[in-house]
């Protein structure tokens, strides 16, 4: 286990114990479902890839907001979901409206094809972004 993972698990046991309850965030992903499909055909392992890049990427740039730090801090109560879009142009409005919100996100491009494939949000409130996601559904 990763050092810091043992402090993380330790915080977590210690605001149980105290009775306090820290705020569930959650990093939501959202991932292109037809690329699963023909005329693409990606196996599941390049699309889990596109999303962890995509986790990644949207952690890193966001790391110094207050949510990304708590998400970080309690590995013990990490939260991810993930969803499907039916193909690029839908991901690419989600993208778009999620700027327009000024909702936090990283919209993942694949390289050198420079296709969009998975969008990430950094870590929030389930209630914060729920109206922009309630649309998708889970990723099968």
């Amino acid at each position: 286990m990763h050092r810091g993972a043992g402090l993380a698990f330790r915080w977590a046991r210690k605001m149980a114990s105290s009775g306090v309850e820290p705020q569930i965030l959650v990093q939501y992903l959202v991932l292109r479902k037809d690329l699963s499909q023909a005329p693409f055909s990606w196996p599941a392992g390049a699309l889990v890839a596109q999303a962890c890049h995509a986790a990644t990427a949207a952690l890193h740039i966001h790391r110094d907001h207050p949510h990304t730090a708590a998400y970080l801090r309690d590995l013990g109560r990490m939260r991810k979901v993930v969803l499907e879009a039916a193909d690029e142009r839908t991901l690419k409005e989600l993208a778009e409206t999620l700027q327009q919100k000024n909702i936090d996100h990283m919209l993942w491009l694949e390289q050198p094809e420079n296709i969009a494939t998975c969008l990430a949000l950094r870590p929030y409130p389930k209630e914060e972004v729920s109206q922009y996601l309630k649309k998708y559904r889970l990723f099968k």
